[in-house]
């Protein structure tokens, strides 16, 4: 092709509560406008956008890297996730988070992300905080979600991977919740506060020279001779090589039309805990806990050093094709009032402070499109619901195909197959829709 044209932009409904939470923050870069010109142009702001930016200036650093994203930095999906950059297999559409491939490899690339990303943080001065390697835990809250733990054991067992086994004691020590009857803790996970590790990645990248363009919007991108002219709705920059990290946003651009799958998640944040309401909560101050079976619910505990004392509860998914949840957050926020309150009656009746909707790409087949999909441009999309890790490796996988290098990295994105087409519209959406609601019903406890 020599024209990729937009026709969808970043909507993302509600207000992102990890960026609220610490507060405004002043960028050196303003919108896009003008004309210019750049060794690389990355759309795209995420975890994969800025770890592609970190890993071209790693291997040309005098090449000039300009960085487009629509929204501010962190205000888009890579701040509405919940913040789990988890090592271990952790497959969504599996019934115990086990792979169906090498998980030992997935495994070895997701920590190499995960040491990438903390590598950023020593650089860059990001608050330790903001990245916290606290582990995480599968909580069940039934016989079946129990099962599922013990599946998912063996599984860790097979791979050589240390676990622990909670009871519904430990369970209510760490979360202060009688909810769960076990848990499954795994200690490689790190917690992040994403909105705050995303800001920071971009303030480094910025002191290094990277230009970074908030609010500018790619509206399309064209090839001009040898280079590509990438146009904003302010204006534009002209480039040889266009790295495309926008996740499910890829298929706007026309690429791999009809085989991603638009799923948008559902979060919800409580204001400020105070100590009458932290006394009646009990428990640890940190923790975070994902549901045994993917179609449960997670939660998330934070404190002072991550933007206040808070608990995040996210559930309830959608598939929207047309980019556009706004209709699915108010029932969202209904489900996750009653998730929370299961989980917290001392707290029942709390108003929550935030709501939003964050937005994940799946495919059926669970591969990425990390790729080279025209002369000089090239895509680190496609994360499967895992953007903080996933997303790391896609970007550096993209940044290392522009600049010619082959990594282990490289070699594993190079034999994944196509995605798998999807069924037409419009059973797709409600034959998906319908599916998600049942196991979300089966799922309801966890």
């Amino acid at each position: 092709m020599t024209r990729y044209t937009a026709r969808h932009l970043p909507a993302l409904p509600g207000t992102a509560g990890w960026n609220a939470i610490i507060g405004d923050y002043s960028s050196a870069d303003t919108p896009l406008t003008g004309d210019t010109t750049a060794d690389f142009v990355v759309i795209g702001a995420g975890f994969a956008g800025l770890s592609a930016a970190r890993r071209l200036q790693q291997l040309q650093p005098d090449a000039r890297v300009v960085v487009l994203d629509a929204c501010r930095l962190a205000e888009s999906s890579a701040g509405r996730n919940s913040g789990f950059m988890i090592d271990l297999p952790h497959d969504l559409i599996s019934e115990d988070y086990a792979g169906a491939g090498d998980d030992m490899a997935m495994t070895r690339l997701n920590r190499g992300a995960i040491a990438f990303a903390g590598a950023a943080v020593e650089e860059y001065g990001i608050a330790r905080n903001f990245f916290d390697p606290a582990g995480k835990v599968n909580g069940a809250a039934s016989e079946a979600a129990h099962a599922q733990n013990e599946s998912y054991a063996q599984h860790l067992a097979h791979l050589g991977e240390g676990y622990e086994m909670l009871d519904a004691a430990a369970m209510q020590a760490l979360t202060g919740s009688r909810h769960y009857l076990s848990g499954l803790y795994t200690p490689g996970t790190v917690m992040l506060q994403p909105a705050g590790y995303i800001r920071g990645l971009g303030a480094g990248l910025i002191r290094q020279g990277v230009q970074i363009c908030e609010n500018s919007p790619v509206v399309g991108f064209e090839r001009q001779g040898s280079d590509w002219r990438v146009r904003t709705v302010q204006g534009s920059v002209t480039t040889p090589r266009v790295i495309l990290t926008v996740n499910g946003h890829l298929e706007s651009f026309g690429v791999a039309k009809g085989r991603l799958m638009q799923l948008f998640l559902f979060a919800v944040m409580t204001p400020e805990l105070g100590a009458d309401e932290l006394a009646r909560l009990g428990g640890q101050p940190r923790w975070g806990v994902t549901p045994s079976d993917p179609m449960g619910t997670t939660v998330r505990r934070i404190d002072t050093g991550q933007g206040g004392n808070r608990i995040i509860t996210r559930t309830v998914s959608a598939l929207r094709p047309g980019l556009n949840p706004a209709k699915d957050l108010p029932r969202a926020q209904r489900v996750m009032q009653q998730k929370f309150e299961d989980r917290f009656p001392q707290l029942a009746g709390m108003t929550m402070q935030y709501g939003w909707a964050g937005h994940l790409c799946l495919t059926l087949n669970g591969v990425a499109v990390a790729r080279q999909v025209d002369d000089g441009v090239y895509s680190g999309c496609v994360q499967n619901g895992l953007g903080t890790a996933r997303g790391t490796l896609t970007g550096i996988c993209a940044a290392e195909l522009a600049c010619g290098v082959q990594s282990d990295i490289t070699r594993h994105f190079a034999v994944e197959a196509s995605p798998r087409r999807l069924p037409p519209q419009p059973f797709r959406e409600i034959g998906a829709n319908a599916v998600i609601r049942y196991k979300e019903w089966k799922a309801r406890n966890d």
